[in-house]
């Protein structure tokens, strides 16, 4: 039998976490999980994008921005 695998997120891309504090670093990782339980997979795109917004890199305008263009191109519409 085979061990469920673990959401590690901090292992996968610690480069990401960089300048982020505990509480961010948490708030970041429970934001993943939830969706994660339910089966989706965090890619390096989704986790810097919400580093980023987290650690004030970027603005909740251009966090919807890059979200949206991420939803387009795995739905295979970027235009």
């Amino acid at each position: 039998m085979t061990e469920p695998k673990k959401l590690d997120l901090e292992q996968w891309w610690p480069e990401l976490f960089d300048g982020l504090d505990k509480a961010q670093r948490r708030s970041v990782v429970q934001s993943l999980a939830a969706a994660w339980h339910e089966g989706w997979e965090p890619n390096r795109e989704h986790v810097a994008n919400l580093t980023d917004y987290a650690a004030g890199r970027i603005d909740a305008a251009e966090y919807d921005r890059r979200s949206d263009a991420a939803a387009r191109r795995m739905r295979g519409s970027e235009k």
